[in-house]
């Protein structure tokens, strides 16, 4: 049976299980709208701008563990989805956007609105491609879900020209695609795990090294046997915090820049250094001669060419980690290790990480409020010092996620991706932790979450600066605060320095602004008000709240790493 490529179109999300579908309109994609109008099977959300829509997409994708699925029109509509490519690309989300396209006649000719978005994307996904005959259509589809969500996840573009979506041809979608050249591993070389384990038993100071990987193959209740079977200690990367339960006594904290003294002296000092799911990028290796110096190094990822690129490795184990971890389950055994985790002991308890300096509300009393009310939430930040300071204080296990950008450090991304997981979760509260610049950059999709009723609670962290540039201006510049201060007006001295001087009104209005788009506005400017603002906000169960607190203008994320040192010179305090 012949239908038209918009049709088949419609018919392919349905095979593939697509429920939500995030979707701005325009001249190249009309056609494609058209075809979803009316049916009720699959959920078209129209967020307020195209980047606020691919980040929704991708926050509903990490916290369902499906793919997020966007599609736009042609020239600006496509591009204004390259920074959240870039950002799904770098942390392993399966994302599949489709976009429209100029006819294929007018491809090259700078028609209006048109933009080689395969070349601008090519280098930032996983697949990108133009479909140029109509009867390549479905298999096209079939291939970009299958490279989408197989191997090392990531996002994949699909440009459809619009004389593609109107011509008939066949409606047969196919039930499976192989792709030439395109091998996911999906086993595990039990030689590998066994000579792995046997480095890893003969060790004295054994550390699990545990990235990203870990939580995007949904392996937490592994992770967290295999530490107690081991006894081994686990140190996280950002993105790999929640592999295991915070609160689990084997726990070490967070490694790198900002990491805890505990974890970095403990990778410092190790002797196998065992790594699942991470990257080893520069921010958590700090300098690299000087990385774990003294250990033999493990490292198991699903992505070969991530093994030895930035670290080389002893045993490189090519494998899913969940699969790779329940092979170390079979042979796994406990390790006498108990001085060794008692020395990482004495190293949290002498230099713990917290905010005591600073006096009243603190972004620390403000997560451990978190911590307390929303046991069961999806936490999803925005980048800055906001990310860091969640990462930080925000306990973590099976009843509560975090979401944020960690390769590409992309601001913008909390609150669309809060909306996105709102949407995938609709039974759990989903908090947006956000700066006060950072939220401004997606700030007009507070009416996508007021359309669509969302409960979605943000945080607004407001210190009236761009907060992780504006620390390493003081730390690094000798306060030299360039295009930082966030209250600046043009009367202003540019190079205010005087603390003491009364400083414009900030703008915007926050509470004025969320409630001009029907949502409800809160301020805090005291601890004491901080539970009485959550309360407020958990009654509210139809609509966005937005909390700002007033917190320290100056406050600084602690310890430090200066860029360019070895992970174990740390400043502790400034």
């Amino acid at each position: 049976m012949e239908m038209k490529g918009t049709e088949l179109f419609v018919k392919a999300l349905k095979e593939e299980g697509v429920e939500t579908l995030f979707a701005y309109p325009g001249g190249m994609a009309i056609d494609l709208f058209d075809a979803l109008y009316g049916q009720d099977e699959i959920d078209v959300v129209l967020p307020r701008h195209e980047q606020g829509l691919i980040h929704a997409a991708d926050g509903y994708a990490r916290s369902t563990g499906k793919t997020g699925v966007c599609l736009v029109t042609s020239g600006p509509g496509a591009t204004n989805l390259v920074t959240g490519i870039a950002t799904a690309n770098f942390d392993s989300v399966p994302l599949v956007c489709f976009t429209g396209q100029v006819p294929t006649h007018l491809i090259g000719n700078d028609a209006f609105q048109e933009v080689d978005i395969v070349g601008v994307t090519r280098n930032i996904c996983k697949y990108a491609v133009t479909v140029r005959e109509r009867e390549k259509l479905g298999e096209v589809i079939k291939k970009a879900f299958y490279i989408a969500r197989t191997g090392k996840p990531g996002p994949v573009l699909v440009d459809i020209p619009k004389d593609i979506q109107q011509e008939y041809g066949s409606g047969e979608y196919p039930d499976t695609v192989t792709v030439r050249g395109y091998r996911p591993n999906t086993g595990v070389h039990a030689g590998q795990i066994r000579r792995a384990m046997d480095v890893l038993e003969k060790a004295s100071r054994p550390v699990f090294l545990i990235g990203g990987g870990v939580n995007i193959a949904r392996a937490q209740k592994e992770m967290t046997m295999l530490t107690e079977k081991t006894g081994v200690p686990v140190i996280t990367t950002i993105m790999g915090k929640g592999a295991i339960p915070t609160s689990h006594p084997n726990y070490v904290g967070n490694i790198g820049m900002h990491g805890n003294y505990a974890s970095n002296q403990a990778v410092t000092r190790c002797d196998v250094l065992f790594s699942i799911g991470t990257r080893f990028n520069d921010r958590i290796t700090g300098k690299i001669n000087e990385f774990a110096p003294h250990a033999k190094i493990i490292h198991i990822d699903i992505d070969t060419a991530s093994i030895s690129r930035n670290i080389q490795v002893d045993i490189p184990i090519v494998a899913d980690a969940r699969e790779a971890i329940l092979k170390m389950l079979e042979d796994a055994k406990p390790l006498p290790v108990e001085e060794w985790k008692r020395q990482i002991s004495e190293w949290k308890e002498e230099y713990p990480i917290h905010m005591k300096k600073y006096q009243g509300m603190t972004p620390q009393i403000i997560l451990e409020e978190i911590n307390k009310m929303f046991p069961e939430s999806i936490v999803v930040t925005d980048v800055g010092q906001n990310q860091l300071w969640t990462t930080q204080y925000l306990e973590l296990d099976e009843k509560r996620q975090l979401l944020t950008s960690g390769g590409l450090g992309t601001m913008g991304y909390g609150f669309p991706a809060a909306i996105g997981a709102q949407i995938g979760n609709p039974d759990k509260t989903v908090i947006c932790v956000s700066g006060d610049g950072g939220m401004q950059m997606n700030i007009q999709e507070m009416a996508t979450a007021v359309a669509l009723e969302l409960p979605v609670i943000i945080c607004v962290l407001n210190n009236g600066y761009l907060g992780n540039v504006r620390q390493w201006q003081e730390m690094f510049f000798d306060k030299r605060y360039s295009s930082t201060c966030l209250c600046y007006r043009r009367s202003c001295e540019r190079d205010c320095m005087n603390r003491d001087k009364k400083c414009p009104k900030y703008s915007p209005d926050f509470i004025k602004l969320a409630e001009s788009y029907d949502a409800a506005g809160i301020r805090v400017e005291c601890t004491e008000d901080i539970r009485p603002a959550f309360e407020r906000a958990k009654a509210n169960k139809n609509s966005p709240t937005l909390i700002e607190f007033i917190i320290e203008r100056e406050a600084n994320v602690l310890p430090i790493v200066p860029g360019g040192n070895a992970i174990k010179d740390m400043i502790m305090d400034c």
